[in-house]
């Protein structure tokens, strides 16, 4: 009887045939500092089509699963061991182009981060479902642009687009009202890459409409056939951004990316850069990284908001990531804003950035009359307290004035009614007797409109542990009464209320926040960056309580208040058409005189020498090291600093501020600064003694800031 047949196999001819480049590197999702680089997997032969460079993947790494992205294919390997296979490809989208792997590493190593920790921020999570409907989308697409004729086979991808969806109408934007803002417009559609600092000048006019300038630049970007990011601060800014760029694009080239649409909307736009069916990307510091094709425009409004300092590791500002991203790039940037920070001044002196501006003559007639209260002899004369009264007569004229032509915007550097107790006698601060906290008043104080009040300690309160102080007294004079030297905008728009009787007073703030109000006479008192815009423009604006803006502890302070000026200044008709703002303060002060010449420029120069003078950012690279005594001691033991660099501290850090991991012990601060030609080298410095440290898996919690946007 014949031996029996083996039974057939899987023919040669059907096996999948093994990848041409069999070795993926891959950016595995680790944090820590002395495994940051990227490692070799094995990719099977039916990985081979999904596998492709950006693609999610899970791998095991030293006995876990854990996520990762595909950074490229090889052929080989640099390691003798024996690869472990890919375990999973996730998605085979590429959502981690080179081009935004690139700028993810340098990125990193600006901030002596890591890569994982970065591109946490530039990646959205993935969504699965959005993923299915992109990929349905792309398909019927495909399938249409395949039944469409007319298009070459070499036609880009944004060229093709714009053939097949036209234009709206040309509309003459803001920027042709500025020196050199037609040709950098120009320069734009015709694929060059100019690099600017748009001056806003502050008013409600037209040409101050940063985000149809925006708009402007992004459309003659795309009709040079490239693509644009396009980012502002907040959502608000968003809204407004991407409405101007809708009106100029087109609803189909314009896609807004920002976390607070939720997760299935940020990874719907994040995809429709990817694939190139969105051209333009607006958003917030997240969008700074959007994939969009063949990125030809990065544009950034007010640098200095605080809200483009990431408050995730590294710390990383948006001005930077897009600064990066445009040298890598080749892209054109374009920062505006109506303020000047000391970070754009250096860049404008290094020549990276070129001034646009309007001239002197333009910016008297577009921009608000501006004036500080007792500043001519003839307002001393009918008020010879101006200069010392929170609430001079000048404000009260003003008001009287603009109030039947328009709305009256009036700022408050604070919220509430009584923001701070002291004595009444020496002004020390009153603090809480068992936990040294603020305190306050509790209902009933009868306290007077001056902020005075002769009410016993009875009803003073603790605001952190609520303990009553009974029996209160100054531990320095002995006094035994209390008044607020602050008064909030609640207050404040109670007095106003009270003085104009019958006018409307509103409020806005952060936890009220209004949308906008009516061109008719009303009073809106506000906090910064609650301002709402009014139909029309104000007709006058009131800056309060200057001084409380200046004096705060913060190296960027009188920076931070000039800009939180002009964006009130920003909100009131120009000159021409009766716009006033008054500022009540001390006239001497650099900030205010800025204000009152409308030259942020001027104020940003010596802004800049100061700090270089002082070795502060950006006049230094500066790098703090938070951590409890015994990390700081290893710390200062570990790093390699270049020449030149000092060692400031420790010193002791708030208590509200801790590490996870502390357990509560103290924590301090050291700070290394270096001249800005070492920058670079104190940077890597830092990160090799996190890689060291991370080896070693010592204990103890610490964080390191690159030029961080708070000082102290």
């Amino acid at each position: 009887m014949p031996a029996a047949e083996p039974a057939p196999g899987p023919r040669p001819e059907d096996q999948p045939a093994q990848p041409a480049l069999p070795v993926a590197r891959v950016a595995v999702d680790v944090g820590l500092a002395h495994l940051d680089r990227p490692f070799d997997y094995r990719v099977a032969p039916e990985q081979d089509a999904y596998a492709v460079p950006g693609a999610r993947v899970r791998v095991r790494f030293a006995g876990r699963l854990r996520d990762g992205f595909v950074l490229e294919r090889a052929s080989t390997t640099d390691t003798d061991r024996v690869l472990a296979p890919l375990h999973k490809v996730v998605s085979a989208e590429p959502v981690l182009p080179p081009a935004g792997a690139a700028l993810v590493r340098a990125v990193a190593d600006h901030y002596a981060g890591t890569f994982s920790d970065v591109v946490r921020l530039a990646v959205p999570p993935r969504h699965a479902a959005a993923e299915k409907a992109a990929e349905k989308a792309g398909q019927k697409a495909a399938e249409k642009a395949g039944e469409t004729a007319g298009h070459g086979a070499g036609e880009a991808p944004v060229e093709a687009a714009v053939e097949a969806t036209g234009w709206p109408d040309p509309v003459p934007g803001p920027l042709q009202a500025y020196r050199d803002g037609s040709a950098y417009v120009s320069a734009l559609r015709a694929g060059r890459s100019p690099r600017a600092l748009w001056q806003v000048t502050p008013s409600a006019a037209p040409e101050a409409d940063w985000a149809a300038g925006f708009a402007e630049a992004a459309r003659a970007c795309v009709e040079g056939g490239r693509g644009a990011v396009l980012l502002a601060p907040d959502q608000r800014d968003v809204a407004r951004l991407e409405a101007a760029c809708v009106a100029a694009l087109g609803r189909s080239r314009v896609v807004a990316l920002v976390a607070e649409t939720g997760p299935a909307a940020r990874y719907r736009a994040f995809l429709a850069a990817l694939h190139g069916r969105a051209q333009v990307v607006v958003g917030n510091r997240a969008a700074a990284y959007a994939p969009v094709h063949d990125v030809g425009l990065v544009a950034l409004w007010d640098d200095g908001d605080d809200l483009w300092a990431e408050p995730r590791a590294p710390y990383p500002h948006t001005r930077e990531v897009l600064a990066i991203r445009a040298r890598q790039s080749g892209a054109a940037a374009l920062f505006a804003s109506y303020a000047r920070t000391a970070e754009a001044q250096a860049y404008v002196e290094r020549g990276w950035l070129r001034p646009m501006t309007q001239d002197r003559v333009a910016v008297r007639h577009a921009a608000p009359r501006i004036r500080v209260s007792g500043d001519d002899d003839r307002a001393l004369a009918r008020d010879p307290a101006a200069r010392a009264a929170r609430l001079p007569h000048e404000v009260f004229e003003l008001v009287r004035a603009a109030l039947p032509v328009g709305p009256v915007l009036v700022q408050v550097p604070r919220a509430g009614g009584r923001l701070a107790l002291v004595c009444q006698d020496c002004r020390e601060p009153v603090r809480c007797r068992f936990c040294q906290g603020p305190t306050t008043l509790g209902p009933g104080s009868g306290s007077g409109p001056g902020g005075s009040t002769g009410e016993r300690d009875s009803l003073l309160t603790c605001r952190w542990c609520g303990r009553p102080q009974v029996d209160w007294e100054c531990p320095i004079c002995g006094g035994r009464h209390v008044r607020s030297p602050v008064v909030g905008a609640t207050r404040t728009a109670a007095e106003l209320g009270r003085a104009f009787p019958g006018v409307v007073v509103l409020q806005s703030s952060g936890e009220a926040r209004l949308d906008g109000v009516a061109g008719s006479g009303a009073i809106v008192v506000t906090t910064p960056g609650a301002e709402p815009p009014a139909e029309g423009g104000y007709a006058a604006a009131i800056l309060l309580d200057t001084t409380l803006l200046l004096l705060r502890p913060d190296l960027r302070a009188s920076e931070e208040a000039l800009r939180r000026w002009f964006d009130v200044v920003a909100l009131v008709r120009g000159g021409a058409h009766g716009g006033s703002v008054l500022a009540v303060g001390d006239s001497s002060g650099r900030a205010l005189q800025a204000l009152v010449r409308v030259d942020p420029a001027g104020f940003a120069v010596r802004e800049l020498a100061d700090r270089a003078d002082a070795h502060f950012p950006p006049g230094a690279k500066l790098v703090t090291v938070d951590g409890a005594a015994p990390v700081l001691a290893e710390y200062v033991g570990l790093v390699h600093e270049p020449p030149g660099t000092e060692t400031l501290g420790p010193v002791p850090l708030p208590v509200r501020e801790q590490l996870p991991g502390t357990d509560g012990e103290p924590l301090l601060r050291l700070t290394l600064r270096a001249p800005v030609h070492e920058g670079n080298a104190l940077v890597r410095a830092a990160k090799e003694v996190a890689g060291v440290r991370s080896a070693r898996k010592s204990e103890g919690a610490v964080r390191v800031r690159v030029d961080p946007l708070v000082l102290g």
